[in-house]
């Protein structure tokens, strides 16, 4: 089983080794870069090639480590008891199943997403270390260990919004997307855009690095956003020199596909009127 990216997905020669590499080393792929550049997506293609069943666990800010493993319900259990339901004599039905339990009771081999683990409590990884390494976990309330059936591939996103624990980092092997250059990025546009017109998409991905290397900006523009950005040039059937820029306007065109705050917005403005301001 070897992943070499898909039509739909353009992966960079050392991704395609990291995420061979922690298949054979059956560790889970940590995965940092900034937001947007197909890191989500990056799990959803491995599993489409190599013809896997995708679960995916996405971690909120109030996420814990024990709702992937399960979660006992005594409130429920506890009403039915004085309702005289006979359910409660099974704790079982009181027993909701997480993410990493369903990985873990698949009869099949499936990829788990766990996406955003950054988001979570900073000692949501730790909490999880036992269970990823050793592939098996205890439910206090049955007695029993649930073991993986088989190993799951574990793919686990992050945007760096804060620092992860050493002893997590070092049962994982890492890999750090770089935003896509000029030549990856047109391949990705290809399998978004087939047939955009070679001049267009010059002078787009030209501005595009352009307002992404804005000095004070505080919000770069993404793989996603371009693609969109790209989408709404391509629907408003602008040409190139629809796209110019002169002092008088530094904000590109449809910009709110590239810029999402007003922060931005503001510096591209200033800019502007310090340009008229030197001319004049």
């Amino acid at each position: 089983m070897k992943f070499q990216g898909t039509e739909a997905y353009v992966a960079t020669e050392d991704l395609t080794v990291a995420v061979n590499a922690a298949v054979t080393l059956e560790r889970p792929l940590l995965v940092k870069g900034e937001p947007g550049t197909g890191k989500t997506e990056l799990a959803r293609q491995v599993a489409a090639a190599l013809g896997l069943r995708m679960i995916e666990w996405n971690i909120k800010s109030t996420t814990r480590a024990q709702q992937g493993l399960y979660e006992y319900d005594a409130v429920s259990r506890l009403r039915d008891s004085q309702l005289g339901d006979a359910r409660v004599n099974d704790v079982k039905n009181y027993i909701r199943k997480g993410k990493l339990w369903e990985a873990f009771d698949a009869d099949e081999r499936v990829v788990l997403l766990i996406d955003e683990v950054d988001k979570a409590d900073i000692e949501f990884p730790n909490d999880l270390l036992q269970e990823l390494d050793r592939m098996e976990f205890f439910v206090y309330e049955t007695g029993e260990t649930i073991r993986a059936r088989r190993r799951p591939i574990v793919i686990i996103t992050s945007n760096n919004e804060k620092e992860l624990p050493d002893a997590f980092l070092r049962r994982c092997f890492f890999h750090y997307i770089r935003f896509p250059d000029e030549e990856t990025m047109r391949r990705i546009v290809e399998v978004h855009h087939p047939g955009i017109k070679e001049k267009l998409l010059t002078t787009a991905l030209t501005q595009f690095y352009e307002v992404r290397e804005t000095p004070g900006l505080k919000k770069k523009p993404s793989t996603s956003e371009v693609l969109d950005w790209l989408k709404l040039l391509l629907a408003e059937d602008l040409s190139p020199e629809d796209l110019k820029r002169d002092g008088a306007n530094a904000l590109p065109k449809l910009h709110g596909a590239l810029l999402k705050n007003e922060q931005d917005v503001h510096l591209f403005e200033r800019l502007a009127f310090m340009a008229r301001g030197q001319r004049g």
